[in-house]
């Protein structure tokens, strides 16, 4: 019952969204960008009540998640298998390069370790989910954690409006697009977003090279658990390793994938299904307008917002040549 009010607010935006989108010249835009700026304005101009947090939070994490699963259903084995060895070598490499990068640029400018920890997490992952669950091995003070969301929403956001954009301009086919997308965009559904601007095609493969990118959350986070279990020992503190979560939408996912490869699904059905799992990445990325507060990005300077700045323009820069290079 506590997740009602906040539920209703997210539900209320996401239906906002469908409702502008039928507006001429607002229609270019999909609900799912529509419901994220009407949560900004609204968390940012008016407030979000403190008794819709709880369904707020619910939205951005169970409903999302549940999304993602029935996201499944419209996609195939064979379809997956597209992205192939290549498109998974420059997801990991992309990852691993932007991780590094992140945090050694935040040592350079002296942004606190654990930030930059989560500002990395955060964009070379899979935005809000990855600084929480980075979080539990990290374990920074709660305003980082809000900082990090809050500066991983708001480029992954940029990012969601610019990419659209440039597929012409830089040459891009619907695959390398949807690759492109899916290997450098910060949050799953802001890639939805962005990547079915350009088409059927480009939506789905985005899809599915997210979610191959989202598959690593658990070896990363597993690996900056003994890392920090390293420093403990160093610093001779007897400290639990924390145990890496496992993505289980992820496996949601893959599950529907086989049952949609396993069994043809009536196309009324289906449709009624992508409208359905629409709504619902609607009401997370509403959710997730209301998170976003932009005096966070401001209370600690300016260092910490350049470093999530640098960091994205690294991993969509380094993504897209080795798109490039491969061809």
């Amino acid at each position: 019952m506590a997740a009602v009010p906040g539920l209703a607010l997210t539900v209320t935006i996401a239906a906002t969204g469908f409702v502008l989108r039928e507006i001429p010249g607002v229609s270019v835009f999909s609900p799912m960008i529509l419901a994220i700026v009407i949560g900004i304005a609204f968390h940012n101009l008016v407030g979000t009540p403190a008794v819709a947090k709880a369904g707020v939070v619910f939205s951005l994490r169970r409903v999302l998640r549940l999304a993602i699963i029935l996201l499944g259903l419209q996609l195939t084995a064979a379809q997956i298998a597209e992205v192939g060895a290549t498109g998974i070598a420059i997801i990991a490499l992309t990852l691993v390069s932007t991780f590094i990068f992140t945090v050694r640029l935040g040592r350079m400018l002296g942004v606190e370790r654990k930030l930059a920890e989560l500002i990395a997490a955060g964009t070379s992952i899979c935005g809000a989910s990855a600084v929480i669950a980075t979080n539990t091995v990290t374990r920074a003070p709660d305003e980082d954690v809000a900082y990090a969301v809050a500066c991983v929403t708001v480029f992954g956001s940029i990012a969601m409006f610019a990419y659209p954009l440039l597929p012409g301009l830089l040459g891009l086919d619907a695959h390398a697009y949807g690759l492109w997308a899916g290997a450098s965009i910060h949050e799953i559904a802001q890639v939805v977003a962005a990547a079915f601007q350009d088409g059927q095609q480009a939506g789905e493969f985005g899809t599915v090279a997210k979610l191959s990118r989202v598959m690593l959350l658990a070896p990363v986070v597993l690996s900056l658990g003994l890392m920090a279990t390293r420093r403990a020992k160093r610093n001779g503190n007897s400290q639990m390793t924390a145990k890496a979560p496992v993505p289980w939408f992820v496996l949601g996912f893959i599950a529907m994938v086989a049952f949609n490869s396993a069994v043809t699904i009536p196309s009324e059905a289906k449709s009624m299904i992508v409208m359905a799992t629409t709504f619902m990445l609607s009401i997370a990325l509403a959710a997730m307008g209301l998170e976003t507060d932009i005096a966070k990005l401001r209370a600690k300077g300016f260092r910490p917002l350049l470093l999530g700045l640098a960091a994205f323009l690294f991993i969509a820069t380094f993504s897209l040549v080795m798109i490039k290079l491969v061809g």
